[in-house]
């Protein structure tokens, strides 16, 4: 990972951009199709620490929404590793 302004990892303020990453600050992105792109954890992670992430980050998904969208919010997640598959999560287990 090369730092960037975009992301917000170059930064004149160095300390308060330490702080929040150490604080867990995490960095999304979304494309054209509406898909949501987002590290939950490493590989290395317990499976708790992955689920506690996974179920932090949909929650906050779902508390932006804006309020003009109607209907399904989040229609599919799909779950991978770095060049692995995707494995498809049940929405109900997402909430």
């Amino acid at each position: 990972l090369m730092p960037s302004p975009k992301n917000g990892t170059v930064t004149p303020k160095v300390a308060d951009a330490v702080k929040e990453f150490a604080a867990g600050k995490v960095e999304y992105r979304t494309d054209k199709g509406g898909n949501i792109h987002a590290v939950i954890g490493k590989m290395s992670f317990t499976e708790g620490d992955l689920l506690e992430n996974y179920n932090h980050f949909v929650e906050t998904i779902e508390k932006i929404r804006p309020s003009t969208v109607k209907g399904t919010y989040i229609k599919k997640i799909t779950l991978s590793g770095t060049q692995t598959p995707g494995v498809q999560v049940k929405l109900a287990a997402a909430e």
